[in-house]
């Protein structure tokens, strides 16, 4: 399905990423168990507004990004496509998987063959602001790989299976993952056809390609994009994007 809406407005190119050159794909299909409610935590409304709505917006308005692959139960379709006149990217849909590398593969095959970077996102994750998925853009683009992430505030201890501290972990070094996770299209696909081969499980983006032994970028994020699990997360959504506004 196609969304094109007229170029004029539009935000210059990066000078590092080309415009129209990243695909999007959006992880929409969680069931969201921990919310305790019927349906699934991102199609909450937020405000008002679906929480997955935020997130799409807010990508839709790169200039880098020529498309965005939703990956999500066709029931839900209609909250995007009700949203498409809003939008100036290509918007096309994939069916979610058992486990969140296979989404992330089923949006893959939708990817288009052209696209130099692939940027996946998680629908629950409504407030990551557009600097900081420029940021990553770029960082993915130099380095092949790049995340979100946040330098740790809390003290980390490891623990044994009897619950007693083995060590405690040097918090300097420790970075909580968000996302977007930007990857260039070609490493992406070589790092799935490891993972299937070899049947890994992996419980993030950039996990495929360190497979490959290849580097990942942590780009520094914000604090404030915030992963809506809980009813406290929304709570908290709510507060920040009032204290922003």
């Amino acid at each position: 399905m196609h969304c094109i809406a007229q170029e004029e407005g539009r935000h210059e190119g990066s000078g590092i990423v080309k415009d129209k050159s990243v695909s999007v794909v959006l992880l929409a299909g969680g069931k969201g168990k921990r919310m305790g409610v019927s349906i699934p935590k991102q199609y909450l409304p937020l405000l008002g507004k679906p929480i997955a709505l935020y997130s799409f917006y807010t990508l839709s308005k790169l200039s880098e990004v020529k498309e965005i692959i939703v990956v999500c139960d066709p029931s839900y379709k209609d909250v995007f496509e009700d949203a498409c006149e809003e939008i100036q990217v290509d918007i096309k849909f994939a069916l979610p998987g058992k486990e969140r590398q296979d989404s992330v593969f089923s949006g893959l095959q939708e990817v288009d063959e052209s696209s130099e970077l692939v940027c996946i996102h998680d629908s629950a994750r409504p407030l990551v602001s557009f600097e900081d998925v420029k940021k990553v853009l770029k960082d993915g683009w130099l380095n092949g790989a790049a995340v979100l992430g946040v330098p740790v505030k809390a003290t980390i201890k490891e623990a044994n299976n009897d619950l007693f501290v083995v060590r405690t972990l040097d918090r300097k070094t420790l970075w909580e993952m968000q996302t977007p996770q930007v990857i260039k299209s070609d490493l992406l696909r070589a790092g799935f056809e490891l993972v299937n081969q070899e049947g890994l499980e992996v419980t993030d983006d950039v996990s495929i390609v360190e497979h490959l032994k290849h580097p990942v970028y942590i780009t520094e994020g914000s604090y404030t994009n915030i992963k809506v699990t809980t009813p406290d997360d929304l709570l908290l959504a709510e507060r920040i994007i009032n204290m922003e506004t």
